[in-house]
């Protein structure tokens, strides 16, 4: 990596790994979110995802994930960055919920 020593990324547990594999991947994820969790940057994460993906698969992360507004905070459009389904409420057994 260019930026994170070896040690640092060594400390990350596989758990940790296979996270930041998934947020990498989920489109409404952000890099901050990584960020804030993980301490890597953007081009840090990209690093990452190359050293731990096959060619292939990092080529079409890369493809995908160039030009997504959902993966940076600053430039997405809607005003609360959080998605909600329409029906967590009645899904959610949480009794609060309903209120």
């Amino acid at each position: 990596m260019a930026v994170k020593s070896v040690e640092e990324i060594n400390k990350l547990t596989e758990e940790d790994i296979d996270r930041i594999i998934q947020m990498a991947w989920e489109d409404r994820t952000p890099f901050e979110a990584i960020e804030f969790q993980f301490g890597l940057k953007e081009k840090e994460v990209i690093e990452f995802m190359r050293l731990h993906s096959k060619r292939s698969s990092f080529q079409m992360w890369r493809k995908r994930m160039s030009g997504r507004n959902t993966k940076h905070l600053l430039k997405r459009v809607s005003l609360d960055p959080r998605f909600k389904c329409n029906l967590q409420r009645s899904i959610s057994l949480n009794k609060i919920s309903k209120r």
